[in-house]
């Protein structure tokens, strides 16, 4: 009797994957994103190959940091990434062995990191431009948008792609009998446990020192080596729009930034951050947005994190000697009290970037939806349908 070949069991893998739907109106197409997400990655990926190559051939400086540019060859490098992805994001799509769907999936992994590396600044670039500040470089900005819808768009090809190596409905990730572009079922709203609270609100506590010596700075107080009328001075002639108009009255627009996070933070939490509160015009009642609150607090997340880690890290190093203490830069007068300023932002940045992510998980998990059908066609009042 003949064995089954190994395309053969690809294929019925896949097809389990992905159950035929029974005839009937066609669900709208939010329904359906593990469907058009791949040919959306790699129509949105192409796109950025060919903005990257151009930029490369014609010598447009694209800034990488402050003055820094990309390289012609990094550049062009991108671009090979993003065909890559591109070529990765329709392969999901094809019938192809465990060990091809295996590959497929590495690959993915590895593209989303390499072109959305720059991902965490772009929450920073959008509150400055909300600042009145405008914006540094407009090729910079346009490419950290490139890269970074090109890495969320693959992100959820991988999810998707992860979901059916399992054998799991690609879209909620459960396993249940029928296509998975019903409707959803949301959990009833819930608080985030005890110990995440206590945990997230440890983290919260690391902007504290940052935020008292900016704003005795800005009040005309003098601390760390620095006099506070020449860091005010020095503050209002660099800010423009509204950051100069905060900063004359004594509000720095950083410490501003790290009140906004406090208030997502505290968001991912708490029920309120689930269901718009009674106190939010209009949409009071309603249903918050999953990925309204989860997009900001992983982007912002990862960033703050790895930089406040690393300023730690540095400000540690420097005390026991292993690392030299600074100069004195700027509104600095000694390196001892640049050194402490590290510190102090690396808690900052530190502490609310490991708080998003801690508090960001257990939003994700708390807030999960399922297929109709994998409640076996019961809707439970505790949970919310859309």
């Amino acid at each position: 009797m003949p064995q089954p070949t190994t395309t053969t069991t690809a294929a019925a893998t896949n097809s389990a994957a992905r159950p035929t739907r029974s005839p009937g109106p066609r669900p709208p197409w939010r329904r359906r994103w593990p469907d058009w997400a791949p040919r959306a990655a790699a129509a949105w990926n192409a796109a950025v190959a060919v903005v990257q190559a151009l930029w490369a051939a014609t010598g447009t400086a694209v800034p990488v940091a402050g003055e820094r540019l990309y390289p012609a060859a990094l550049l062009l490098t991108t671009a090979v990434l993003a065909l890559a992805a591109a070529g990765a994001a329709l392969a999901t799509t094809r019938t192809l062995p465990p060990r091809g769907r295996r590959a497929v999936g590495a690959a993915l992994v590895v593209l989303i990191g390499a072109l959305g590396w720059g991902a965490p600044g772009l929450p920073v670039s959008f509150v400055t431009i909300a600042s009145g500040s405008g914006v540094d470089s407009v090729t910079g900005l346009v490419n950290l948008v490139l890269t970074t819808g090109g890495a969320a768009l693959l992100t959820l090809v991988a999810v998707a792609h992860r979901r059916r190596l399992r054998g799991r409905c690609p879209r909620c990730g459960q396993r249940h009998p029928g296509p998975g572009d019903g409707p959803l079922a949301h959990p009833a709203p819930s608080p985030a446990p005890r110990r995440t609270r206590l945990l997230a609100y440890l983290l919260m506590c690391g902007p504290l020192p940052w935020a008292a010596v900016k704003t005795v700075w800005l009040c005309g107080g003098d601390a760390i080596s620095v006099r506070g009328e020449v860091w005010r001075a020095e503050v209002e002639s660099q800010a423009t729009g509204a950051s100069r108009a905060l900063a004359s009255v004594g509000v720095d627009v950083t410490v501003l930034g790290a009140l906004l996070a406090v208030f997502l933070l505290l968001g991912l939490l708490h029920r309120w951050g689930q269901v718009f509160p009674r106190w939010t015009p209009v949409l009071a009642g309603r249903r918050v947005p999953r990925l309204l609150p989860l997009l900001p607090a992983w982007l912002t997340g990862a960033g703050l994190a790895l930089y406040g880690t690393l300023l730690v890290l540095g400000a540690g190093l420097m005390a026991v000697g292993l690392l030299p203490k600074p100069e004195p830069d700027g509104v600095f007068t000694t390196g001892t009290g640049l050194a402490w300023m590290v510190l102090f932002g690396g808690l900052a940045f530190g502490g609310l970037g490991w708080g998003l992510l801690i508090a960001a998980r257990s939003y994700a998990l708390r807030t999960r939806p399922r297929c109709v059908p994998a409640e076996s066609g019961a809707n439970p009042p505790s949970r919310q349908l859309s």
